[in-house]
């Protein structure tokens, strides 16, 4: 009897040790090696999805800038505007409004603007979001994060007609070990894939696409005075003497400035951007704004438009309302090409209804205060 109870007792000790040296490499294994986790946040799109008709008419021939633009619109009376730097302007009303954690990732897509040329290179951050990370339902926070960063980032900044944002991913790399928990974060496109928008497949295409904007964009300044009221005409009109509207929305880059100038055919998204993008870069202080709209046959669409800073009052322009589609050989009277341009509330918001949130149950952002009076 006494031989069995220590052949038990040995028989426990012996488990009691073999489990102990199970845990002792379970512990060892995981501060050594630990387990690797990734997951991926994508954003919900925020372009604007459909946008069904520049306006009325259908057009069948274009103006000559020479003989017809030029004598639009011109004032009995010179209007008082301030002179200003043609310098770029800042162009970053939207990043103002983000939190820290969102302006860093911001941050880091502006500060990595170029390599994104490659479609396919990676922004890093390591471990700059730990502290979201490890709360509860952390990583959704960063992910909402990430998705209010990137509508800011896009609409600050018009250039992005390259990219697909819906192919760039937030990838959250977890790894665990027996007593702590690290992250890897980093902004990249899938497994094997890039992040180019449809029309590009390298980087050399978006030098190209680049080459091609610069030559419009120094025809723009070369015209231009230093006058706000009268830079702002000349973008306004160049736009709407050398872009079509694309009625098929077909055109390659046509929600982007590749589409209005170099395609030289867009939907309103690509007028409104190209409106910024030239604005932006001879220092003129402007944003995009989207919303709805009601055309001319009553029916509500997705559209875009501009605000713009003049003597410190924002005024709204509508570039693509201002280039209407014309039947077969109609014309319209000149009025017609500033219907909406320099716009206050009271005229403009008749047809145009803004949206502050730009995905939804996303971010509500704010637009500057704009003048109830036109300019």
């Amino acid at each position: 009897m006494k031989h069995f109870f220590e052949s038990l007792f040995s028989f426990i000790i012996s488990l009691i040790v073999i489990a102990g040296i199970v845990v002792i490499g379970w512990f060892t294994y995981n501060i050594l090696f630990g387990s690797d986790k990734i997951s991926t946040v994508n954003t919900e799109d925020t372009l604007i999805p459909v946008d069904t008709g520049s306006d009325y008419i259908e057009k069948t021939e274009k103006r000559s800038m020479g003989e017809t633009i030029k004598d639009i619109f011109t004032p009995t009376t010179e209007p008082e505007v301030e002179t200003y730097s043609t310098e770029n302007s800042k162009g970053n009303y939207f990043y103002e409004q983000l939190s820290d954690t969102q302006k860093i990732i911001y941050n880091g897509l502006q500060e990595n603007k170029d390599k994104l040329k490659t479609g396919t290179y990676s922004i890093q951050f390591g471990n700059k979001f730990s502290k979201i990370l490890e709360q509860e339902n952390g990583s959704k926070a960063l992910g909402d994060d990430y998705q209010t960063a990137i509508e800011a980032y896009t609409h600050d900044n018009a250039d992005l007609f390259y990219i697909d944002i819906s192919k760039l991913f937030l990838n959250i790399e977890t790894k665990k070990k027996a007593f702590s928990t690290t992250y890897n974060v980093y902004i990249g496109p899938s497994d094997n894939q890039t992040y180019y928008a449809n029309g590009f497949s390298s980087e050399a295409d978006v030098n190209l696409a680049f080459e091609k904007i610069e030559q419009v964009k120094n025809t723009i300044k070369s015209k231009i005075t230093g006058n706000t009221y009268k830079d702002i005409k000349t973008i306004h009109d160049y736009l709407i003497e050398n872009v079509e509207y694309d009625e098929n929305n077909v055109s390659i880059g046509t929600y982007t400035i590749y589409g209005a100038l170099v395609e030289k055919k867009c939907v309103c998204e690509g007028y409104a951007k190209a409106f910024k993008y030239l604005a932006d870069k001879v220092g003129i202080d402007c944003i995009l704004m989207q919303g709805v709209a009601t055309n001319s046959n009553g029916n509500q669409e997705k559209h875009a438009w501009n605000a713009v800073n003049i003597n410190g009052i924002w005024y709204l322009i509508d570039v693509t309302w201002d280039d209407p589609i014309i039947i077969g050989k109609g014309r319209v009277t000149s009025s017609t090409y500033y219907k909406y341009f320099l716009k206050g509330t009271q005229a403009f918001y008749k047809d145009h209804t803004p949206e502050y949130n730009f995905s939804t149950g996303g971010k509500e952002f704010n637009y500057p205060t704009i003048s109830k009076s036109d300019f």
